[in-house]
């Protein structure tokens, strides 16, 4: 055996011994070096280039267990609901209650309790949450703790303390609490901001009160925008969680606490590889104000948006589906004033792209009242730029309007009479024509008889002259102006 024989056989005994290859390759490659001792040159030259070896490695998930667990508490709370009447103790829940929501908010399933038309009954809940500071100041998710009259933290060393709640936001779904004790152990906080699609996490919690079950999996996406009232950009993974996680800390591979487990998409109420955390950089900023003034403030708009999709894009000329449609501006509003109108379509604020509609709520939900924004909008087929000055979400949140998706084909297919003095007097509605039948592409979109028409693509429309005008001008769909109700949402119709 030569040198080189020997210096390539240790190398492969060395791979062996780290476990980079398996003992069964090791004929293979005894017979391979038999030869090149043999035939050296031959061989090496036509020897094709060797294939990188992989140094990818699993996260040490027992060091970060072992690290973070005993900063990792359970959350049990206790307090009074009222039953229904005609509620049995089974089935009966308080108003808002996260197991009637079980497919979003997985956290703490109550007792007994309805619509508030029975006497108080007793109620129950449990919940995780993470220590922040070892004064005793610990983070969990505001449905936890709501409603309770009592909140008790149970730590991993089994000592147990009353918790009080320093508060509460609903908004965001954080919530602050703490317990009077000194030199307790603490997580590490991280940021959202570096973290990746497709990087491994970890939560730990209680799932269904198993105290401090550890599960693991990876990011899903960024971002998510959910349709309830939230103002959060979510982080999604596919970590197993289950009712009893709400409030627990989700880590990265390098054992921080990048965000708060919070909720759940399901079909049946318990996991189902969907899962949603509230971003650190969302929760800090909440824990601050909180600590500081006992809750937390968030920005308006005053408008109403919707989803723009391709039929919108067409419609308005954007060159791809993205931004937050202006369906409605709040008379009086920050968006009024600022000279926002329906058939704008949000594309930035400050920079920050507007993608799906839901970005615009939780871009201006988490900043202060009184900031001024500038918005970067799609009007009349150019963009422009104006400033705003946000108002007090406590005043009126920002809404996310709604309409139905599907779309038809061929011609418009609406029956149109101007409004009637009378019916402008009763509805508030100046002008506007009144849809007395729907068929075809727009019954397809979701027209119906009664609603008035108040515009095509962003131009207000008044008569028939208008509607044919804004009609010639449309090549492969339309965006229709809707009043319904006290609701004015836009309709996609397909015309070509």
């Amino acid at each position: 055996m030569n040198a080189q024989t020997f210096s390539n056989r240790k190398l492969v005994l060395s791979l062996l011994a780290a476990g980079v290859i398996g003992a069964g390759t090791m004929g293979a490659v005894n017979h391979s070096l038999a030869r090149a001792s043999v035939e050296p040159t031959a061989v090496v030259a036509n020897a094709p280039a060797a294939a990188p070896v992989s140094t990818a490695s699993l996260p040490d998930f027992p060091r970060i267990t072992a690290q973070n667990g005993p900063s990792v508490v359970n959350i049990s709370v206790s307090g009074k609901v009222k039953q229904s009447a005609d509620d049995d103790e089974e089935t009966a829940m308080a108003p808002g209650d996260p197991m009637q929501e079980f497919f979003k908010r997985f956290g703490i399933p109550r007792g007994p309790g309805g619509q508030g038309f029975g006497p108080q009954v007793p109620s129950h809940g449990v919940g995780s949450g993470f220590i922040v500071s070892a004064d005793g100041i610990i983070l969990t998710n505001a449905h936890v703790v709501r409603d309770a009259s009592e909140v008790t933290v149970k730590l991993t060393d089994r000592r147990e303390f009353k918790a009080k709640v320093l508060g509460a936001d609903p908004k965001t779904d954080v919530a602050v609490l703490k317990i009077e004790a000194k030199g307790l152990p603490t997580v590490t906080l991280g940021s959202t901001r570096n973290l990746q699609v497709g990087e491994w996490v970890l939560a730990i919690g209680s799932p269904f009160g198993f105290e401090n079950t550890v599960t693991a999996g990876v990011v899903s996406a960024k971002g998510r925008s959910l349709p309830d009232d939230s103002f959060v950009p979510f982080i999604q993974t596919d970590v197993a969680v289950n009712p009893g996680n709400s409030g627990g800390p989700l880590f990265n591979a390098r054992g921080e606490v990048v965000g708060i487990n919070s909720q759940i998409y399901s079909r049946t109420g318990g996991y189902q590889g969907v899962s949603f955390a509230i971003p650190m950089d969302v929760a800090l900023k909440v824990k601050d104000e909180i600590i500081k003034t006992g809750k937390a403030s968030h920005a308006r708009l005053g408008v109403a948006v919707q989803e723009v999709n391709q039929a919108f894009a067409d419609s308005f000329k954007l060159d791809r589906p993205e931004g937050a449609l202006v369906s409605s501006v709040q008379p009086g509003g920050p968006a009024d004033k600022a000279g926002l109108k329906s058939g704008d379509v949000i594309r930035k604020v400050d920079g920050q792209p507007i993608v799906a509609s839901g970005d615009l709520p939780a871009i201006i939900g988490l900043a202060r009242p009184g900031e001024k924004v500038t918005l970067e909008i799609w009007r009349a087929g150019k963009a422009e730029q104006i400033s705003a000055t946000l108002g007090d979400a406590a005043e009126k949140a920002t809404q996310v309007a709604k309409a139905d998706e599907p779309v038809g084909k061929g011609k418009l297919g609406l029956s149109l009479r101007p409004l009637q003095p009378q019916e402008k007097q009763q509805s508030g509605i100046a002008s506007g024509l009144v849809i007395e039948n729907a068929a075809g592409p727009a019954a397809a979109a979701g027209v119906q008889p009664g609603d008035v028409l108040l515009g095509i693509n962003g131009s207000p429309v008044s008569n028939i002259d208008q509607v044919r005008a804004a009609m010639a001008k449309s090549d492969k769909s339309v965006a229709l102006l809707i009043q319904r109700g006290s609701d004015q949402i836009f309709v996609p119709v397909r015309v070509g």
